[in-house]
């Protein structure tokens, strides 16, 4: 786990500039397309890891959607089991990393046969699911991980190559480079490590997220669970404060994730007020954070320290967000 961290801002430059190449995204924005002037839903699939990055997928998808000015709401995302159990006609993407996982297999099997399109984001095309799928997009470069890091990383890359064809607007693999070498610098090193430090004691770990890191927030908690078994949960941002801090006392430990920079005046106020919340009660509280939101929430509401990384204002606002939380809160959990 811990060299396929240190590996992901590499890999992830390496696979955004193949998939732009090789025709392939290119290829899953023209089915978009097509999707769109027909009016039918678009659904991304997956399971376990790879459901929160199809979580990821779907949002990036869909502001590239919305950017290139295509009708109706764009990909939305679907747990792989219920998906398989209420096809949908239109548009199928799973998401699988090893190609081989059987709820998304029964997934993509359910939408053939009501006459949908499929298509799948994966490490090979000679991978057992992504038999007789229309469209494959290959990750090519297989994760080592115990707990999936280049796994979750991956079809986000892939779905940013999407987005740059379907929206004609390319995405410098430097960039991703970049923000996601940021969070694991020697900065977001000695703040994971602290971190850490001071969840290791803490039970249950809530996450929280809001917009696009929301995804985030899920995958971080999979990775709690099953890296360190410490029992966890995601919240919404506002779902936080609603009936939930009773169960709460100083023994909780709590990961905000914020970094989505839409609507982001709104996020931070009402990010203030649930950290203020949790201060009353002690909870135990560490951030991961872009820069502005760093800079607008008082260190004292993160008394166990925060993650901060680059605003990466030239990407989309998704992909800056999902990219930008990837490594740290693969290094958190790997830390403890």
């Amino acid at each position: 786990m811990t060299e396929m961290i240190a590996a992901e801002p590499a890999v992830a430059a390496r696979c955004l500039g193949r998939l732009a190449a090789d025709g392939s995204a290119a290829g899953l924005a023209g089915e978009l397309r097509l999707a769109a002037a027909a009016g039918a839903p678009v659904v991304v699939v997956g399971c376990g890891t790879s459901e929160h990055g199809a979580i990821g997928v779907a949002a990036i998808m869909r502001d590239a959607w919305r950017t290139a000015g295509l009708a109706g709401q764009g990909p939305v995302p679907e747990q792989a089991f219920e998906a398989s159990l209420e096809p949908h006609p239109g548009l199928c993407i799973a998401v699988s990393h090893d190609g081989g996982t059987w709820a998304t297999t029964r997934a993509i099997e359910a939408a053939r046969s009501v006459g949908a399109r499929t298509a799948m984001i994966t490490v090979s095309g000679r991978a057992p699911g992504a038999q007789g799928v229309d469209i494959v997009l290959e990750t090519l470069e297989r994760d080592q991980s115990y707990c999936h890091t280049v796994g979750y990383m991956s079809p986000l890359v892939a779905a940013t190559a999407v987005g740059a064809a379907l929206t004609g607007r390319p995405v410098d693999p430097a960039l991703v480079r970049e923000l996601m070498a940021a969070g694991i610098d020697s900065a977001a090193t000695a703040a994971a490590e602290v971190i850490a430090a001071g969840l290791a004691t803490t039970r249950p770990i809530i996450t929280i997220g809001s917009g696009a890191d929301r995804g985030p927030a899920r995958e971080l908690v999979l990775k709690l669970e099953e890296g360190t078994w410490i029992p966890a949960a995601s919240r919404n941002l506002e779902t936080f404060a609603h009936g939930h801090l009773p169960s709460t006392n100083a023994s909780t430990g709590l990961v905000l994730i914020l970094t989505e920079r839409r609507a982001r005046a709104e996020r931070v106020a009402r990010a203030r007020q649930m950290l203020a919340a949790a201060g009353v009660i002690g909870i135990r509280v560490a951030g991961i954070f872009s820069a502005d939101v760093a800079e607008a929430l008082d260190p004292a509401l993160t008394p166990l320290g925060r993650v901060v990384v680059p605003e990466a204002p030239d990407l989309p606002a998704p992909v800056a967000a999902l990219l930008g939380t990837a490594t740290p809160l693969q290094l958190i959990v790997e830390r403890l």
